[in-house]
């Protein structure tokens, strides 16, 4: 499914700091309805702060954030979350002594309990692995099925924009292709808005409708998927040896 040209979240002229040091500088960004979006750039490169700086935390210092024509820049993370925006941050960060079921029920906890069965039952067609594992603690499962519950988790809150931060990090090529799977079919069935940033730029660039190059906390390149890929500075910095 590609964009409606809507534009669901819209980034502009973003800066936000770090006590004196600046993290992103003037950071433009829109990511359209029905869209795959990606941010790729090395590891510190400030995709994460942009994330973070999305939902509330820490607030941008300047410039705009508006997500479905609400202006959400200096809005609480509580409040931004209410608003059909769900997060899977970096490094997973499930609850670890609740089981499967309970972390997919925080998930859940903001949204009408009436549609709980229905969208339990999406997520391990999703993933049948959470499934089975449906009663272990969050703690006990395996980095891939970590990845899971998070991205579980967060579907659970019927969000209507989707954030990744790393979804591939330290986890196996299998895994991996698994993941990015489910995500593509997530928006091509469901319609659902995505907005990942990744360090794997060749699978990250396969799957998104669009993608922006991140160096330094500034935005140096923009274009479709398939036109990142073939760019030579693109290859050079991120794909040599990167198909995992």
């Amino acid at each position: 499914m590609t964009g409606t040209g809507e534009t669901l979240l819209s980034v502009r002229g973003v800066e936000t700091y770090y006590g004196k040091i600046v993290a992103l500088r003037g950071v433009d960004v829109d990511v359209h309805r029905g869209e795959i979006v990606t941010m790729i750039g090395a590891n510190g490169a400030g995709k994460s702060t942009l994330m973070m700086t999305i939902c509330g935390n820490p607030q941008a210092r300047t410039g705009q954030i508006v997500y479905d024509g609400q202006d959400i820049t200096a809005m609480p993370t509580h409040e931004i979350m209410h608003l059909g925006i769900a997060q899977s941050p970096e490094g997973r960060r499930i609850f670890p002594r609740m089981t499967v079921m309970e972390n997919l029920q925080m998930g859940a906890a903001l949204v009408d309990p009436k549609h709980f069965e229905n969208d339990l039952k999406k997520v391990f067609e999703l993933f049948p692995r959470l499934k089975e594992r449906i009663g272990q603690r969050g703690g006990t499962l395996s980095g891939g099925e970590q990845q899971m519950l998070a991205i579980g988790r967060a579907l659970m809150s019927r969000p209507k924009l989707l954030l990744l931060d790393e979804p591939s990090l330290g986890l196996a090529p299998l895994i991996v292709k698994q993941i990015f799977d489910a995500i593509r079919e997530l928006n091509k069935n469901e319609g659902l808005t995505v907005f990942l940033v990744e360090q794997n730029a060749f699978h990250a660039l396969r799957l998104a409708h669009r993608g922006y190059v991140m160096v330094n906390g500034n935005i140096t390149m923009s274009g479709t998927g398939a036109e990142l890929l073939k760019r030579e500075e693109v290859r050079a910095a991120y794909l040599e040896g990167g198909r995992h």
